[in-house]
């Protein structure tokens, strides 16, 4: 059973994207659940490739190694990909919607690699077209 407990001490996972992307999810688990200190957000707006992946690599240190992004092919997405070359342990969950990051927090106590692996399959499964001809 997964822990319920929401407060994060310090952040345990990257939420990144394009503009606010990162900022506005992050805004919405904080308001949902008061854990949007779980995350560090950024943006890639007005980097080159070179840049983002040095602030990834800032950002995370050696104690994150979860990404959540916002393109499977967006510019975040690939300097999280080549930083993942150096480092096996590191784990990218791209397409990030809210059910995604909830689903993270609200397992706190796991593994962040496998709490990230769990949140993925919520975010997908929360993704639904209703209506239409």
């Amino acid at each position: 059973v997964p822990s319920q407990d929401t407060s994060a001490a310090e952040p345990r996972a990257i939420v990144a994207g394009h503009a606010a992307f990162a900022e506005g999810l992050i805004s919405a688990v904080e308001q949902i659940a008061g854990a949007g200190a779980a995350f560090i957000p950024l943006s890639n707006s007005g980097l080159s490739a070179e840049d983002i992946e040095l602030r990834f690599r800032e950002a995370a240190g050696d104690r994150i190694k979860v990404f959540f992004t916002d393109l499977p092919g967006g510019s975040a997405t690939l300097a999280v990909r080549r930083l993942m070359r150096g480092d096996s342990s590191m784990i990218l969950v791209t397409g990030a919607n809210l059910a995604t990051l909830l689903e993270f927090v609200f397992r706190s106590g796991q593994d962040p690699a496998d709490a990230a692996r769990t949140a993925a399959e919520k975010g997908r499964a929360a993704l639904v077209s209703v209506g239409g001809a």
